[in-house]
């Protein structure tokens, strides 16, 4: 009993673990289109950036 209640606790996990780090990527994706709309409109050229790195 206590080995069926161990996996079902790693499978909870697990599964848990990957639905944060889908989130996360989509977060990712979403901030790397913020950053490549804001680099197009204000200019690759330009010395001045939209950010402060």
């Amino acid at each position: 009993m206590v080995a069926l209640l161990l996996v079902l606790l790693l499978a909870l996990i697990l599964f848990g673990a990957g639905f944060a780090l889908k989130a996360l990527w989509w977060v990712a994706v979403i901030v790397l289109v913020i950053w490549a709309l804001g680099f197009v409109f204000r200019g690759a050229e330009s010395g001045n950036r939209w950010y402060r790195w």
